[in-house]
C-alpha cells in the first residue's frame, strides 16, 4: 500500500458494485485519497460471473448494451471481447413462435415484417413511428414527457392489444422483471432508444468482466475486498470486525436493501427478484444468438448462451440460460425444463442442471413517475448512490457514481 493511502482517506465508498467504482474511481481521478470497502471477495456488486466446471455462470442473465453513453466513456471494449446476440428475438405466442428482427441489422429477416406476417400493417406504422421517435429525438426529452406505465404507454402509441400480450410483454418482461409492464415509461423509453442505437452483447470471459475492468483502473491500496460495513457512524464508517475507518465523506455504494440498512432514514423503491437457471446439453437445442421470450409467462426468456459466446461452455457442451421471476420455488426447476422442451421442440429430459442463481432485489421496481435521476446527497459529507437512485441499468449505476462523485468534489469547493 502506497503512503499515499496510509492516512486517513478523505472518503469512504461502501460497496465496489458499479456505481462505487465509478464513484470512487471518479474521486481518485479528482485527487481525492479514497478507501473503496467491499464486503464480498469481489467486485461487480450484481453483476458477476463465476466459473464452475469450464463453465460461466453470470449471476443471473444480464446483457450488454454498447450504446451506453458511460460504457462509452469509460469502458474499452474490445479488450471485453464482446459477442453479439442477434438482433432480434423470437415470441412463442398462443398462435406459435413469432420471429422479429432488426432488418437494417438482420436483413435476411425483413421478410417477416411483411404486414400480415408477424404484425399488422396498423402495428408496424406504430412500432416504427415509436422506435424512430426513441432512436432520433434527443435524450433529454424522455425526463420531460408525462410519466405513465409502460402498458399505458405501448397503447397510446398505436400497438394492438395483441401485439402488446403477445410480442412486447414477454420480452419487456424480461428487461424490467415484471410482467405488468407496470415500470415507468420514461424508463421504458431510454431502454429502447439504447437497443435501437447500440448492440447487445456478452463479453467472452462473461458479465463480470465489465467491473474487473473498472476496478483495474483504480490505485493500488484503494480497494479492500471481504470488508463488510456494520454502520455508518458520524466519524466514519464501524466495519464488521469493530473497527473504524474514519472519513468526513461517506458514500453508500450498495444495493437498496443494504443502504436502507447503514441509512435508516433512507427511502428505497421495491425491488424486483428474479431466478436464472443454467442447464447443460451436448448440442445447442438452437443454433442461433437469439433470445427466446415466452407469452405464457411460465418463463421470461431463454438462449443458448454457448451460441452467443463459446467462451461459456467446455468444448462439446452447450449453456442455456433460462430466467424466471421470483424465487427458485420447489418443483419449478421441473415445470422450467418441460415448458423450455415445449418451446425448443426437444426432449429435455437428459439436460444438467448446472445451477439456479436467484438474485433478491435484481432491479428496483421503477413505478411512474419515476425520476431518471437524483441527487446523492443526504446530508454534510453522506451520500448515496447505485441504480435505485436512477435506472435499473448499467447506464443507470454508473451515471449516479458519477453524480455522487461529482456532487461530492463539487460540495467540497463549496465549503473553501
Amino acid at each position: 500500500m502506497s503512503d499515499e493511502h496510509r492516512r486517513a482517506p478523505d472518503a469512504v465508498v461502501v460497496g465496489a458494485g458499479l456505481a462505487g467504482l465509478a464513484c470512487a474511481l471518479d474521486l481518485c481521478r479528482a485527487g481525492w485519497r479514497v478507501t473503496l470497502l467491499e464486503a464480498s471477495d469481489g467486485v461487480g456488486g450484481r453483476m458477476r460471473t463465476d466459473r464452475r466446471d469450464g463453465f460461466l455462470l453470470d449471476r443471473g442473465f444480464q446483457v450488454f448494451n454498447t450504446s451506453y453513453p458511460q460504457v462509452k466513456r469509460r469502458l474499452e471494449l474490445r479488450s471485453l471481447r464482446l459477442r453479439p446476440f442477434t438482433a432480434g428475438v423470437v415470441a412463442h405466442t398462443s398462435n406459435g413462435p413469432v420471429r422479429l428482427a432488426d432488418p437494417t441489422r438482420e436483413p435476411r429477416a425483413a421478410g417477416t415484417l411483411l404486414p400480415g406476417r408477424a404484425l399488422s400493417a396498423r402495428d408496424l406504422a406504430a412500432l416504427a413511428a415509436l422506435t424512430a421517435r426513441d432512436a432520433v429525438l434527443p435524450v433529454s426529452t424522455t425526463g420531460l414527457r408525462q410519466d405513465r406505465s409502460t402498458s399505458a404507454a405501448l397503447s397510446r402509441a398505436g400497438l394492438s392489444d395483441a401485439v402488446i400480450d403477445d410480442i412486447l410483454r414477454p420480452f419487456l418482461s424480461g428487461v424490467f422483471l415484471e410482467d405488468r409492464l407496470e415500470t415507468s415509461a420514461r424508463f421504458f423509453h431510454l431502454v429502447w432508444r439504447s437497443m435501437v442505437r447500440g448492440s447487445l452483447c456478452l463479453p467472452a470471459e462473461g458479465i463480470g468482466a465489465v467491473p474487473a475492468q473498472l476496478a483495474d483502473g483504480l490505485p493500488d491500496g484503494v480497494l479492500r475486498l471481504g470488508t463488510p460495513v456494520a454502520e455508518v457512524t458520524d466519524a466514519g464508517v464501524l466495519l464488521g470486525d469493530g473497527s473504524e475507518v474514519p472519513a468526513r465523506v461517506v458514500v453508500v455504494a450498495t444495493d437498496a436493501a443494504t443502504a436502507a440498512s447503514l441509512l435508516p432514514d433512507l427511502t428505497v423503491p421495491d425491488t424486483r427478484t428474479v431466478t436464472t437457471y443454467y442447464h447443460a446439453t451436448d448440442s445447442p437445442p438452437m443454433a442461433e444468438p437469439i433470445l427466446m421470450v415466452d407469452s405464457t409467462g411460465a418463463i421470461l426468456n431463454s438462449c443458448v448462451l454457448s451460441e452467443v459466446a463459446p467462451t461459456y461452455a467446455p468444448p462439446g457442451t452447450a449453456l442455456v440460460s433460462t430466467s424466471a421471476l421470483g424465487t427458485d420455488l420447489p418443483g419449478r426447476a421441473q415445470a422450467v425444463l418441460r415448458r423450455l422442451a415445449e418451446l425448443y421442440g426437444t426432449d429435455t429430459s437428459g439436460w444438467r442442471q448446472v445451477t439456479a442463481c436467484t438474485v433478491e432485489g435484481a432491479l428496483p421496481a421503477m413505478l411512474p413517475p419515476w425520476p431518471l435521476s437524483r441527487t446523492t446527497r443526504l446530508g454534510p459529507g453522506r451520500y448515496v448512490c447505485g441504480d435505485h437512485r436512477a435506472t435499473g441499468s448499467v447506464q443507470g449505476a454508473l451515471a449516479s457514481g458519477t453524480r455522487a462523485a461529482r456532487e461530492v468534489v463539487g460540495d467540497r469547493r463549496k465549503e473553501r
